[in-house]
């Protein structure tokens, strides 16, 4: 399904841990209904990742509770 429409207009926000990793980072669109798009900061007018709230706010959790260990070698 195609979003465009409805992230025209959208306020987007970066990560708070953007200072953290050197411009590596994300940005979020808050108040798009059932929604969580998320796009690289460094390309602002490129594409749009779009999430379902429900599988966000679960990625969001397993990473808060460690559920990704970062590279492996």
């Amino acid at each position: 399904m195609d979003h465009a429409a409805e992230l025209t207009g959208a306020v987007w926000r970066k990560s708070s841990y953007s200072a953290e990793n050197e411009g590596a980072c994300v940005e979020v669109a808050d108040a798009v209904p059932g929604l969580v798009p998320v796009r690289d900061s460094k390309v602002p007018h490129g594409p749009a990742l779009v999430f379902p709230a429900g599988a966000w706010s679960a990625f969001v959790g397993a990473v808060r509770e460690g559920g990704f260990s970062g590279p492996r070698s």
